[in-house]
């Protein structure tokens, strides 16, 4: 069996793609820059994904080690996701996408 080293493409800006780069990963990332979210929340704030690809996104995230799931024992059990150090570290790639996406909004 290959390790995740092996099975990530050659090429840098193609593991980044493949790491971060579905729309709703991006998204949820964006929301975990500012505070830390619980999955309802995210699942109200992100319109029209589902709960399957919430629950799917968060667990390859959480794979990958972008966030963490920190679990508090309460009754109901409390969820919340926030980004951890790695996760942290795109902080500068999302706020250039954002400049980049309000410099072309502006030329519209």
């Amino acid at each position: 069996m290959k390790t995740k080293d092996e099975l990530l493409p050659e090429c840098p800006v193609a593991v980044t793609v493949s790491v971060i780069g579905s729309k709703w990963k991006l998204l949820i990332m964006r929301n975990l820059l500012v505070r830390p979210w619980r999955f309802n929340e995210l699942k109200k704030d992100l319109e029209g994904i589902s709960q399957k690809v919430l629950t799917d996104s968060l667990r390859a995230m959480e794979e990958d080690g972008l966030i963490t799931r920190t679990v508090y024992p309460e009754v109901p059990p409390r969820v919340e996701y926030s980004l951890s150090e790695l996760g942290e570290s795109m902080r500068p790639i999302l706020d250039a996408m954002k400049q980049w996406g309000m410099e072309y909004k502006s030329t519209l």
